[in-house]
């Protein structure tokens, strides 16, 4: 069976794009996600808990760290797979949508 850029990507008729993470990947990304959920909560609760602001601060930062790393392995993912294959069949406005996202990523 040929799965072209449209089997993994959608194709470029459709509104709605889909990745193809290996059941690996997802199991890693949602792993990580669960502990960054579990981190939410414990911000939540230090917050109500008065707990002291530079705690809480430091907490908030390792979410971000944890969220960046989370945002970099999509991104490799992404730009190794749907973009390639976008690229090769001709879709170059694919380009335009990453920057646009990377961008919005390094804020």
């Amino acid at each position: 069976m040929d799965h072209g850029a449209a089997d993994h990507c959608g194709d470029s008729g459709s509104v709605e794009r889909h990745s193809h993470h290996s059941e690996a990947v997802k199991g890693n990304l949602t792993s990580r996600l669960n502990r960054i959920e579990g981190q939410i909560r414990g911000i939540k609760a230090m917050i109500e808990k008065d707990t002291y602001c530079d705690d809480v601060l430091n907490q908030i930062a390792a979410v971000q760290s944890a969220l960046n790393s989370v945002g970099k392995l999509l991104l490799e993912g992404h730009m190794k797979s749907c973009v390639i294959e976008r690229i090769q069949a001709g879709e170059m406005e694919v380009v335009d949508e990453l920057l646009v996202t990377v961008k919005k990523l390094m804020k």
